[in-house]
């Protein structure tokens, strides 16, 4: 990694804890630091699944215990075990804990319009632009990529997810038994493999090859949630499938698309994929792609 981009991002780090008074003791002056007013904040007026509170702030469960354990000391939330599934534990907020949260938003306002006040018109644009950017950028970086076996939830979850997008989008819908397979023995070592995304250990997207043998290896299931569109994770995972096809000695890959997704379109011509004649009997299709691969590094 350039040692000059790593200065720059550690330098950006230390300027705004400083500015946002991450460092104090008592963040924004509540006599409580930052992991326990940003807990708060998560948990919210409706309560949140103990479980998606450590994935959302990628913690361990006993920091995340023992801030819930200081907030519930402090009077400010309590966690209950619900009544359906004992093994599910919901934070609460209490009375207080609304009060304290209200507080907590109007001094994070007060210290937003300080970093703004000082600061041109223009200026102000710069910045809320430039922070826009940063956040998109830092969760594109949170974003992780793996094999996945097909019959896991999380897989499970980004096929639905496709296939039920695919039915809106397409003209005619989508049969997924009148397209070519791509079964889960199909997605599963040594036959093919199955990629997902994950955000905070949530499912984002998805994709998929097919080996052939010494023939053109398949790409498949290339799917990503709206919410993360735009962060160059389709650009990724495509790379991530050349990479783990290039490990399989695979020399060619192919895929087929349709025309109502212009984006994916887009995408492949942009990443090297040039169209051929149909190469197969795909009923969605109206576009089919190959490109040729180069030697490449294991994906591991």
């Amino acid at each position: 990694m350039d040692a000059e981009l790593v200065d720059a991002v550690r330098r950006f780090n230390r300027t705004v804890t400083q500015r946002v008074g991450a460092l104090n003791d008592a963040f924004l002056s509540r006599d409580r630091p930052l992991g326990q007013a940003r807990l708060l904040w998560e948990i919210g007026p409706d309560g949140c699944d103990v479980r998606l509170l450590r994935s959302r702030l990628d913690l361990d469960s006993g920091h995340l215990s023992r801030l819930l354990r200081a907030l519930e000391n402090d009077g400010l939330a309590v966690v209950e075990r619900s009544g359906t599934d004992g093994r599910v534990r919901t934070a609460r907020l209490t009375d207080r804990g609304l009060v304290e949260r209200e507080v907590l938003d109007l001094r994070s306002d007060e210290v937003a319009e300080s970093i703004l006040e000082p600061l041109s018109e223009r200026q102000r644009t710069r910045l809320t632009t430039a922070m826009a950017e940063v956040e998109r950028l830092l969760v594109a970086s949170t974003v992780q990529i793996a094999a996945c076996d097909p019959r896991h939830p999380n897989a499970r979850s980004c096929l639905r997810a496709y296939f039920n997008e695919l039915s809106r989008r397409f003209h005619s819908g989508f049969d997924p038994a009148q397209s070519i397979s791509a079964d889960d023995d199909e997605l599963t070592l040594p036959a093919g493999v199955l990629l997902v995304a994950t955000l905070h250990s949530e499912p984002v997207g998805c994709g998929a090859l097919k080996f052939h043998g010494d023939a053109p290896a398949e790409i498949k299931r290339m799917w990503i949630a709206p919410a993360v569109r735009g962060l160059g994770l389709g650009r990724r995972l495509l790379a991530e499938l050349e990479a783990h096809a290039a490990a399989n000695r695979v020399r060619t890959l192919r895929l087929e698309t349709n025309r109502a997704l212009d984006e994916a379109i887009g995408l492949y011509r942009s990443a090297g994929y040039r169209e051929v004649a149909s190469f197969n009997e795909e009923a969605y299709a109206d576009h089919w792609f190959e490109k040729h691969l180069t030697d490449r590094a294991d994906p591991a």
